[in-house]
């Protein structure tokens, strides 16, 4: 058998095979869903991501005779290093075939490449920031993924425990079937939340208010303050809150946007969810061009399918605890029956976010999926 040839990504055509390897390696697994290959060119690039602003990296392919049989990014977030008094590089967008020799050039190029740099821990799969497809699945193999998550065949794990990496965290998704109406629980603590702690629910009417009137800005300042405590979390930049909302909020149906706000007006809750668009995307195979863009198209605007994706959910730390996600569910779950969705499910939320988890006991979820980060000192 041929050696293993560790190569750079330096021009676009190496990006190409990059970013091209992934969509060969999972071509008609019906699990996988594939990410926009427009929106892996813009994650890549210094001029489109304001993450690459505080964060270095490298991509690697692993090349046999030619054929690309392997891939993985480098990278140190600096940003999170700095807050969590870390020395870590991250391994990121890893795939390869159930070749060992291939998984553990990767990871050793991935490793070396951080001890150049002074890391002393190598830890994933994990992305720039919290808002990139993170964590490697280790059960529900046999469920379709999400819109923002990566699916992994079986043997990925295995390779990583073979190679010495053990845990470091878990996230878990669930899926709720959706309520006839609002359960009598969460009604309850709705109402009394509303008027022990003087909030209300706001509906954004427009774009307009989004952008002019700074909606936009302030539900990431409200994910920066409620996500900051959570694992490995670094701190969206004013660059990169404005490319967020520029990017992504336009995409969103605002009746799937709930605002929660005090009496003077503050934001102190915000639930954001969309239509699923899993299987549009695995019609489009990632491409929007020639027809990929009509089916996101018709899953966004005119006939979606039956499963709401909950994106996420933030409360303002002085406000958690005090009846704010009973008064997004109460809000939300009317609009998802009339819209005719049958389903929700979660992003990966992290195991250990027990007030997180504790949202959903009134809804008998279910434990669907599980994530995994592993980590190994290097030495």
């Amino acid at each position: 058998m041929s050696d293993i040839i560790i190569k750079e990504v330096k021009t676009n055509k190496d990006l190409d095979r990059f970013i091209q390897f992934n969509y060969d390696l999972y071509k008609g697994n019906p699990y996988a869903v594939p990410e926009l290959y427009i929106d892996l060119k813009a994650t890549f690039s210094p001029k489109k991501n304001a993450a690459l602003e505080f964060c270095d990296f490298q991509l690697f392919t692993a090349e046999r005779d030619g054929k690309t049989v392997g891939r993985v990014a480098a990278i140190i977030n600096n940003r999170a290093n700095e807050a969590w008094n870390t020395l870590n590089v991250r391994f990121g967008w890893i795939d390869f075939i159930d070749d060992y020799d291939v998984s553990s050039k990767l990871l050793d190029t991935v490793a070396e490449w951080g001890k150049a740099r002074g890391m002393n821990t190598m830890q994933g799969p994990m992305g720039f920031i919290d808002f990139d497809r993170e964590g490697m699945l280790i059960e529900g193999f046999d469920k379709i993924g999400t819109m923002s998550t990566h699916y992994n065949y079986p043997y990925y794990p295995e390779h990583m425990q073979r190679y010495g990496m053990e845990k470091e965290i878990d996230w878990i998704e669930r899926l709720v079937q959706e309520p006839e109406k609002v359960p009598e629980k969460f009604a309850r603590i709705a109402e009394i939340a509303a008027k022990r702690s003087n909030l209300h629910v706001k509906k954004l009417k427009n774009m307009k208010e989004v952008h002019e009137k700074g909606y936009g800005k302030k539900i990431f300042d409200l994910i920066n303050e409620s996500y900051s405590p959570l694992f490995g979390y670094s701190r969206l930049t004013e660059k990169q809150i404005q490319q967020l909302v520029n990017t992504y909020l336009h995409l969103i149906d605002l009746r799937m946007q709930t605002l929660v706000m005090n009496e003077d007006e503050e934001l102190v809750g915000v639930g954001l969810s969309m239509p699923s668009i899993v299987k549009a995307l695995q019609k489009s195979g990632g491409k929007l061009f020639p027809f990929g863009w009509w089916h996101l198209l018709k899953s966004l605007k005119w006939k979606h399918e039956e499963c709401v994706e909950l994106l996420l959910i933030a409360v303002r730390p002085d406000y958690q605890g005090k009846g704010v996600n009973a008064l997004l569910f109460n809000d939300l779950i009317p609009i998802y029956g009339k819209m005719g969705f049958k389903w929700a499910e979660t992003n990966p939320q992290l195991e250990d976010n027990y007030q997180s988890a504790a949202q959903w006991e009134y809804l008998s979820p279910k434990i669907v999926k599980r994530r995994r980060c592993f980590r190994v000192a290097l030495t």
